[in-house]
């Protein structure tokens, strides 16, 4: 309603200040040059001010609905007011500078493709160029088996079996959701990554899809190994991710234990961007299964920490002594430990099985399709009050995106892992 009223009103000023440029030319040719400069427009306004005073009154009319549309803008939409009123949206777009160093020449879906993060964290290597809330532009490549060293993958069009999947996505303006292809084999990859410390993978990329998807990329990459960002050396604790709450936690644990036998479980469900959370963490430390409250703040002097921490670093000597390797002993008992195979929760997975019990597939990454060819996919964090299924997902590395999806559009939903 306010961009119609903001609409409205320009144009009736426009309209307004045409009809008294062509009052002018009427009354003389020269008039009507002069009434085209803004500044001798009121010289014209002051002599005639009969013949200009209707043309006059109707932009006059237009200021109003553009007064009223930026106040309810205003209201409702303090930045984007500020953004107007500022004049930014005149200024040319700028890229940001990236961590990364990513050299890709050619195209996504036909167009020129730059993106500015990369990452291969849990499988999946993703490329996104674009900096807004989702990518404009995005590439995916869920690996089946992805170690912690090098990666290496070659996969020729006749090539068959278990095939790394590509997923191509892109949004347009008149779009809510991206818009995604899928495809599993008949295409070309060749992927040599290196590890770089800290956390990086880096080395050559090279992709080549059926011509109907119009996608060619070759180059070098970086991508992070997983939400860890470092500044001087040191874990940057100033940035929102599950990776830096887990390393928080793991030190702080190891601190209040004198231990650096800390296995960290995977950490709950958690809402970032945030300031403060309280979450029920559990760990292996010393070979005993803990589970222990945790209350995390982040401050502008040390980023996120755990509340009340006061515990002193560990000495050098304990460091030392836990480097070591574990004893016959301590293997033995920890072989002996039986051991379970989580059910593959996959096969009897359905929209109506998730909807009855939601509690079984917290946390798990879904793959959904919209009847409008959308495609969404992230982490299942539940059902909310109005019964929308809600994904979040990782987007650009350190910022997460929540869908929330009404059961009756969808014609399609996956789980993607046990």
């Amino acid at each position: 309603m306010d961009t119609l009223l903001i609409l409205c009103g320009l144009l009736v000023i426009l309209a307004g200040l045409i009809w008294l440029v062509m009052r002018a030319f009427s009354t003389g040719l020269l008039w009507g040059w002069l009434a085209l400069l803004p500044p001798l427009t009121l010289l014209y306004v002051a002599r005639h001010w009969r013949r200009a005073r209707p043309a006059l009154a109707l932009s006059l009319m237009g200021v109003i609905p553009l007064v009223i549309g930026l106040v309810l803008l205003a209201s409702h939409d303090p930045q984007r007011m500020d953004a107007i009123l500022s004049l930014r949206w005149l200024e040319p777009e700028r890229n940001p500078p990236t961590e990364l160093k990513i050299e890709l020449r050619g195209e996504l879906n036909g167009q020129p493709f730059a993106p500015q993060h990369g990452e291969l964290i849990e499988g999946v290597l993703r490329l996104s160029e674009g900096q807004d809330f989702f990518a404009h532009r995005e590439l995916m490549v869920r690996l089946p088996q992805s170690g912690p060293g090098s990666v290496r993958v070659d996969v020729l069009p006749t090539d068959e079996g278990v095939l790394p999947e590509v997923e191509l996505s892109w949004l347009l303006p008149e779009q809510d959701l991206p818009e995604a292809r899928r495809l599993s084999r008949g295409y070309s990859l060749h992927l040599n990554l290196q590890p770089q410390p800290p956390n990086k993978l880096v080395g050559d990329f090279h992709l080549v899809l059926p011509p109907q998807f119009k996608t060619t990329l070759s180059g070098r990459v970086e991508l992070f190994r997983d939400g860890l960002r470092y500044r001087a050396g040191q874990v940057d604790r100033y940035v929102d991710s599950r990776d830096t709450l887990a390393h928080v936690i793991e030190d702080y644990l190891q601190r209040r234990f004198a231990t650096r036998r800390v296995q960290l479980r995977p950490l709950p469900p958690v809402l970032l961007p945030a300031q403060s959370l309280e979450l029920d963490v559990e760990a292996l430390i010393d070979g005993q299964e803990l589970r222990l409250p945790i209350q995390l703040n982040k401050s502008e002097s040390r980023g996120w920490a755990v509340r009340s921490d006061r515990f002193p670093a560990l000495p050098e000597a304990t460091r030392a002594a836990e480097d070591r390797p574990a004893s016959a002993e301590a293997l033995a008992k920890q072989a002996g430990e039986p051991l379970s195979r989580p059910l593959d929760r996959r096969r009897r997975f359905s929209l109506e099985a998730l909807l009855r019990s939601p509690s079984r597939y917290q946390d798990l990454r879904m793959r959904a399709v919209t009847a409008r060819g959308n495609t969404a996919e992230g982490r299942f964090q539940g059902v909310d009050q109005q019964g929308r299924i809600v994904l979040q997902q990782r987007m650009g590395g350190t910022g997460q995106a929540s869908f929330r999806l009404r059961p009756e559009e969808l014609v399609r939903i996956e789980l993607l892992e046990p």
